[in-house]
């Protein structure tokens, strides 16, 4: 296998990485309901963002798709395409999560490889597959609202730092780069395919303060919700004399029926009453 073919083989699976990028963040900005510029702009900042960055830690430039707009183009128009024909995308998600775990294996071999081209060690390799490969995901999910799925579950980011050991420990055997760059493609595809199909990941980290309740009532929305309710509340009231059935009438000194929180037994809020 010579050079030609394995470079090759990475403008390959970078073009089906992004694309599936592209497709994800063009659903998931559908959830948010944007608007096309929105789907298209979530799209190009999915798929190249990793990159991006990646260049500017680095500082190579130009940057790879302004140097190469092809690449632009080509997640354009697949977040376009994704947006007319979205009714058909549930029937491809496993194929999604496929392609985007080639993405991630040849995003991060373009890392490590960049970093090492460049003269840096191990740990900056590690750095540059790491950003190359996750932080695109972790663009669109901050864009849509929503805890990065790399930092709460799933083994994703870790992925990228096993590919930088391989390559780095194929090298120093002395694997030739081209069986190097296909082995590290291959292992990291394994890897990312039996990470989804076992549900690993790494531990959770769930910090509770002593003494700490774990109700949902004791939370800032819970509360404030809740006191939002009782003000309104006091604004909206119905006289419940007018709608009588079968003639019956309010009794004499029975008060207009209210709305009320189930909570209202429990006593009044301390946070409502009037300050001193």
């Amino acid at each position: 296998m010579d050079a030609v073919d394995t470079a090759q083989l990475l403008v390959v699976t970078f073009v089906i990485g992004i694309t599936a990028e592209a497709i994800t963040a063009a659903l998931a900005a559908g959830k948010q309901k944007m608007d096309l510029f929105g789907v298209v702009a979530l799209a190009a900042l999915t798929a190249l963002g990793g990159g991006t960055i990646r260049d500017m830690v680095l500082d190579t430039y130009p940057l790879t798709w302004v140097e190469q707009p092809i690449y632009l183009i080509i997640v354009v128009v697949t977040a376009l395409v994704t947006v007319s024909l979205s009714f058909l995308m549930h029937h491809f998600r496993k194929v999604f999560l496929l392609a985007d775990a080639v993405g991630l294996a040849t995003f991060s071999v373009i890392g490590t490889q960049m970093a090492l081209g460049l003269g840096h060690g191990f740990v900056i390799a590690c750095v540059a597959s790491v950003v190359n490969g996750v932080s695109g995901g972790v663009l669109r999910d901050l864009m849509s609202d929503r805890v990065p799925l790399v930092f709460s579950k799933e083994l994703y980011a870790t992925i990228s730092i096993f590919v930088t050991c391989i390559y780095m420990g194929l090298l120093q055997i002395g694997v030739g780069e081209n069986w190097t760059i296909v082995i590290t493609l291959v292992a990291a595809f394994v890897i990312r395919v039996i990470a989804m199909y076992f549900g690993l990941s790494l531990p959770v980290f769930e910090y509770q303060t002593e003494g700490a309740s774990k109700n949902p009532r004791s939370s800032l929305h819970y509360q404030s919700t809740r006191r939002s309710l009782r003000r309104s509340r006091n604004h909206v009231s119905f006289d419940i004399s007018r709608y009588t059935l079968l003639g019956k009438k309010r009794a004499k000194g029975q008060k207009k029926q209210r709305w009320a929180l189930p909570e209202d037994e429990e006593g009044p809020d301390p946070q409502d009453s009037p300050r001193a």
